[in-house]
């Protein structure tokens, strides 16, 4: 029991202590809960004006890419942690002797451990983004059999849409075991991650909380004799210091509203759902005045895109109107919106529409 509980008293002891599961678990799951409250604040904005904010749907991951390394290089090398680590009290502790033990977490990481730790927790989740909607995108045009038989590519991403889910299988596995193993205290690591990058997760000591303590009072009471540029750099960290405290705030209120989110969506409250859906259709958008009126045709049967007799009818759900199958799925495809509207709008957002004579 002693040994078990010994990591809750880490905090407060000169030394680190050992992470519990619960934490370890809980810093992970707090930046997967950010990226997409950020995606649909993203998305409400391109909806409301999709000239001017458009380009965020559109952009969505690469924009959070960078914002998110900027946010976590800060962290790493103020508080040895990245953002979610540092919320839950945690910071990184450097392998190999004893040196990192004792080592304060306001002196942030060696160099090559800030780098790894940096590149693994920005470039591994934005790689598994683009893979997960590749192999949606690929799996989607396989089901209606968009590329040719005699495609070069054919075999290629026949071979992909087999092994992919076999892979992403093998990694969740991956992570699965170590946290298990983690869990019964056989190893140091809770995710094959950090093992990577050469550092393993520890408490926050009393002796880092008063050396960070120390340091942020320096920056707010700076001296009377200190030049413009120390002047400057010091309204900067005190705005980075106020930006960061109010992102943590808005982190919690947002994991929140996530989780009342996923809960009105569940099963629980479908009957309220459908009767939400049940409700008269809504009258088209009000920028539809704005519309020159040669963007339409005159003649309800043909394509807005290729000014033809529609054939296989496919409904945009984002915004109603009925095109081909091929020149919305291109469309969208390439440009992530409707071509009337503007709205945002993605591949699964398309509805195929069978006439009754079919």
């Amino acid at each position: 029991m002693a040994e078990r509980g010994a990591h809750l008293r880490g905090g407060l002891s000169g030394t680190p202590g050992r992470p519990s599961i619960f934490e370890v678990v809980a810093q992970d799951t707090l930046m997967s809960a950010v990226r997409p409250a950020s995606q649909h604040a993203c998305k409400v904005l391109a909806e409301h004006n999709p000239d001017r904010y458009g380009f965020l749907w559109r952009w969505f991951d690469e924009i959070y890419v960078v914002l998110d390394g900027l946010l976590q290089r800060h962290y790493l090398s103020r508080t040895s942690a990245s953002f979610s680590e540092n919320f839950y009290g945690l910071k990184r502790i450097p392998l190999g002797g004893g040196r990192g033990l004792w080592r304060l977490a306001s002196q942030g990481l060696p160099r090559t451990q800030h780098w790894r730790s940096l590149l693994v927790i920005i470039a591994v989740p934005y790689i598994k983004v683009k893979l997960d909607k590749l192999f949606a995108r690929l799996r989607e045009e396989d089901d209606y059999a968009i590329h040719l038989p005699e495609s070069s590519w054919k075999c290629l991403y026949k071979a992909f849409l087999a092994a992919y889910p076999f892979v992403n299988m093998s990694w969740e596995g991956w992570f699965l075991i170590y946290r298990l193993l983690y869990a019964f205290g056989k190893t140091q690591f809770h995710s094959p991650l950090l093992r990577v990058t050469g550092v393993r997760l520890g408490n926050l000591t009393a002796a880092d909380f008063k050396d960070l303590e120390q340091r942020s009072s320096s920056v707010s009471d700076p001296s009377p004799n200190e030049s413009v540029v120390g002047e400057l750099t010091s309204f900067l960290g005190k705005a980075l210091g106020g930006v960061a405290v109010s992102l943590s705030t808005g982190v919690s209120i947002g994991v929140f509203f996530l989780q009342f989110l996923e809960w009105w969506y569940s099963s629980e409250n479908q009957e309220t759902i459908k009767s939400l859906s049940s409700l008269p259709t809504p009258p088209p958008p009000v920028h539809f005045d704005k519309l020159p009126s040669e963007s339409l045709p005159r003649l309800k049967t043909m394509c807005p895109l290729c000014n033809k007799i529609r054939t296989n009818d496919t409904a945009l759900a984002t915004s109603g109107y009925v095109y081909c199958y091929r020149c919305a799925y291109s469309y969208v495809k390439c440009h992530q919106r409707c071509p009337v509207t503007g709205y945002p709008s993605e591949l699964q957002h398309l509805v195929k529409l069978y006439s009754p004579e079919a």
